[in-house]
């Protein structure tokens, strides 16, 4: 009989339905549960909270999703794989062990992969004569004095494989890959060779399926009106045997809808060369694959190629850029649009007669096209939402532009309202770096821990 796995992955992103992998465990068979909680400005945002807080810098949502769950996990031998680690995976596997022990549970294996986290050698690094160059603007990273606030490489699998192979069932990883959640587990049933590029990059391709959660089953999807029963859509699974192929589908008895369609736009997501889509593992071809449509919420992906992996691992940076401020009013009544053009006109004037020009200034006016600017363009709007805003190096200056908002509500254009959140304040920009990185630096490190 061939062997086949389900693999479900129940978080999208650091903020995705917090009951999304609850009814992913108990809406029917599953063997895996992925959860992807990582962006690249995640990172800053929990090495701050880490720098606040030693025990803090990890998902918190995911140690109370395994709180709720933990002993039907158990029971079923059902395995989580996690990027919730963060900028402290160490800090997320002590809460873990504390939420078995609570729960009374004997033997439950967890473990974090590390080696992700290279904040702390980047001096090392420049000492060897790594530029980590802008991957956008070819730029050295050493160039320029800068405020970095996290640096983290996109890790290859073969952690994550070596914490399952040790008989972990909650694996927590810091920045992996988001196809690695999913790959990782294919490796570890079903024995793939680390050279056998066509799995490899199979694998991968199910794992960037997934990795948006139900952005594959009908959500943000262009048809959108044909999608039944959105208010309880299901996630994502792949259901794979060690065939070549598998199937994309979802819980039955679950809304969302699986077809070609809705796995198609999945599939060109965050799509760059479709025929070289690069991970420390593989380069998968994604002009190879093809799509069946099965019925009744399955479709079956076949075909998939895959080349050798490069040399290089990429390097997610972040840094301080600036600051910003942005605020809004609700311009209402005949005339809208023009009286909110007005506004702004006064606005800016105001801020440039006592002395204040700014870096980047920003007016947008919702509304009346602003997302579909010279494609659509409503000029009679009954009413429009004003956004301005600045980015400035110069905090003080920022700050002022937030107390220049209010006074329009009296000293401007009649039917402005909408200024119930006080005035804006200065805020952190956090600037994205991405950079690259030779494999050979970088060790990862594998702790598997035992209640």
């Amino acid at each position: 009989m061939t062997k086949t796995i389900r693999i479900g992955n129940g978080q999208g992103f650091w903020g995705d339905s917090i009951d999304a992998p609850i009814r992913l465990l108990r809406g029917g068979p599953i063997d895996y549960i992925t959860m992807d909680y990582l962006a690249e400005v995640t990172m800053s945002i929990m090495q701050r909270q880490k720098l606040k807080n030693a025990e803090r810098g990890y998902a918190h949502d995911f140690v109370a999703f395994i709180d709720k769950v933990l002993p039907e996990l158990v029971e079923r031998n059902v395995k989580v794989i996690a990027n919730a680690g963060g900028v402290n995976p160490e800090a997320c596997q002590r809460a873990l062990m504390k939420v078995a022990e609570k729960h009374g549970i004997e033997g439950l294996k967890v473990a974090i992969v590390t080696g992700d986290d290279i904040l702390h050698r980047l001096e090392e690094f420049r000492g060897k004569g790594e530029a980590l160059a802008n991957m956008d603007t070819g730029e050295g990273l050493f160039d320029a004095e800068r405020e970095i606030l996290s640096a983290n490489v996109y890790m290859p699998t073969h952690g994550i494989v070596e914490a399952l192979d040790q008989g972990a069932q909650i694996v927590v990883t810091g920045r992996s890959t988001d196809p690695g959640l999913v790959l990782a587990p294919l490796i570890h049933e079903f024995g793939w060779d680390w050279q056998d590029w066509d799995k490899l990059a199979l694998g991968t391709v199910a794992g960037h399926i997934l990795e948006c959660g139900a952005q594959c089953t009908g959500g943000n999807f262009t048809n959108w009106r044909e999608v039944p029963g959105m208010d309880d859509i299901g996630y994502p699974i792949v259901e794979a045997s060690d065939n070549g192929e598998f199937v994309v589908t979802k819980h039955e008895r679950q809304g969302g809808l699986v077809t070609v369609d809705t796995v198609s736009e999945q599939l060109l997501y965050e799509m760059g060369d479709p025929q070289n889509y690069i991970t420390p593992d593989c380069v998968a071809d994604f002009s190879t694959i093809q799509l069946e449509d099965l019925g009744d919420d399955r479709v079956r992906v076949f075909g998939v190629k895959g080349k050798p992996s490069t040399d290089f691992l990429k390097v997610s940076i972040s840094y301080l850029n600036g600051y910003k401020a942005v605020g809004q009013l609700t311009v209402s009544g005949p005339e809208a649009y023009d009286k909110a053009v007005k506004c702004a006109e006064i606005l800016w004037k105001r801020l440039e007669h006592a002395g204040y020009t700014y870096h980047e200034p920003m007016t947008e006016y919702l509304g009346v096209g602003v997302c579909h600017e010279g494609i659509v363009e409503n000029l009679a709007a009954p009413e429009v939402i004003l956004r301005v805003g600045v980015k400035d190096p110069d905090r003080a200056k920022v700050d002022r532009f937030g107390k220049e908002i209010a006074p329009l509500v009296t000293s401007g254009p009649p039917g402005v309202t909408g200024f119930a959140g006080g005035r804006p304040k200065a805020a952190e920009i956090v600037a994205y770096w991405p950079a690259l990185l030779r494999k050979e630096l970088i060790d990862v490190h594998v702790k598997v821990e035992e209640v």
